[in-house]
């Protein structure tokens, strides 16, 4: 490691005080679906701060609805920006990188069992707890203030650098596709999901929505009626024999994973009244598969498990759930570890800063790495914090993982865009 080299790296320990800082202001930023904006007024600024080239957009449905792997959503984009900040060159020959990460977090819900506030950012020993600390607001400190280091060290690169912070990855994966779209591209990408390790493998995942109609009577004639919530029971059971049998039947890059594809039935609706049979359930899921499989064929194997398990119920046959799909249309992804241009520059950075090399990681989850990967050609993987409880009660992030993977982003990005 050369003298430049190593002052970056002592620029990321100068600055770890105001990166907590500027974590805990993320957090604070209660950015749930729909509520985005606040957060990316902060990256915006940030941006500027940084003396990047800006520009901030609402994805357009219009423009994104043809897209391979576009998500129909069932709500809108006004209000809800991405924000994109470029760092020019300052020579030439170097290859250029995004850095992705997405800014939105899921519900905290129910609050009242979390120790910490979910929006306090309360830093306790080396953990800071809060929604989306780990999951990824975490990793997003780190990739800023990997290229603050490198600025401050007074270096420059030889390929453009292009900062992408990006909404709905955790439930279309639209802000990315939004972000490639408008041609925010370059020639490698790393998003600091929270992976300590270098993701190699992901599932992909379906979003959708189980109908099913009984037939409503008073109570006290139960007996003669049909119960939506108990018939919808054998649709779930169905579901759960497809995970089981698609977990026996696994793909080669999940064969060391113990269950990697997953079953969510997630939101029940059904009834209005105690003492009324309910004649309308509704159940929305989440159901991963496995890579190779596309979108339009994990849907057709789901119609055929639930519609299967309807045909051999009398009522279910004569009156069939009604099967749709939104948010996530993600399909999988497999890279080969030895092959991958960023897993090895990204490994060789990991070991120059911590004497350790990375191993391969399949996750039994999406991340928006599949755009780059699938669609536009562009290599790219995850590598991200510790922590624990990322969608959970109480998640946290070790902060010590956030300080070491900062100054392995950075070394990464000299080693990949090359110090002009």
């Amino acid at each position: 490691m050369d003298s430049a080299q190593r002052e970056v790296l002592q620029e990321v320990e100068k600055a770890w005080p105001q990166q907590v800082a500027y974590l805990q202001a993320l957090v604070r930023e209660p950015s749930t679906l729909g509520n985005e904006a606040g957060v990316q007024r902060l990256m915006q600024g940030t941006f500027r701060e940084m003396g990047l080239e800006v520009h901030t957009f609402e994805p357009d449905l219009g423009a994104l609805s043809h897209l391979r792997g576009f998500s129909p959503p069932e709500w809108g984009y006004r209000g809800r920006p991405n924000v994109v900040g470029i760092w020019a060159a300052g020579g030439t020959g170097g290859r250029s990188l995004v850095l992705n990460g997405h800014v939105d977090v899921v519900s905290p819900e129910p609050v009242s069992q979390w120790s910490y506030d979910p929006w306090g950012a309360q830093v306790v020993g080396d953990r800071m707890y809060g929604r989306g600390v780990l999951d990824m607001k975490s990793g997003v400190s780190a990739m800023v203030y990997a290229i603050r280091a490198i600025q401050a060290a007074g270096l420059r690169l030889k390929g453009n650098v292009v900062l992408q912070s990006v909404i709905e990855e955790e439930c279309t994966g639209n802000g990315a596709l939004a972000c490639l779209d408008r041609g925010f591209i370059g020639d490698g990408c790393l998003i600091p999901e929270p992976f300590p390790e270098v993701l190699v493998a992901q599932v992909g995942v379906l979003w959708g929505r189980i109908k099913v109609r009984g037939s409503a009577a008073h109570v006290m004639s139960a007996n003669r009626a049909v119960n939506a919530i108990e018939k919808t029971y054998a649709l779930i059971q169905a579901m759960r024999e497809l995970e089981a049998r698609l977990n026996k039947e696994k793909h080669p890059a999940f064969r060391e994973v113990a269950w990697p594809i997953n079953f969510n039935p997630a939101i029940l609706r059904a009834g209005d009244w105690p003492s009324t049979v309910p004649a309308e359930c509704t159940l929305e899921f989440r159901m991963g598969f496995y890579p190779g499989t596309s979108a339009q064929e994990a849907q057709a194997m789901i119609r055929e498990q639930l519609l299967g398990a309807a045909a051999r119920d009398p009522w279910l046959k004569e009156n069939p759930p009604e099967i749709t799909f939104f948010g996530f249309q993600a399909e999988g992804t497999v890279v080969n570890f030895q092959e991958s241009p960023v897993i090895q520059t990204l490994n060789a950075a990991h070991q120059k800063v911590t004497g350790r090399a990375l191993t391969p990681f399949a996750s039994t989850a999406t991340t928006d790495s599949r755009y780059f990967l699938l669609y536009y050609n562009i290599p790219a993987t995850c590598y991200g914090p510790r922590g624990a409880a990322l969608h959970g009660i109480d998640e946290y992030v070790e902060l010590p993982s956030v300080l070491e993977v900062t100054k392995v982003i950075a070394t990464f990005i000299w080693e990949w865009c090359g110090l002009g």
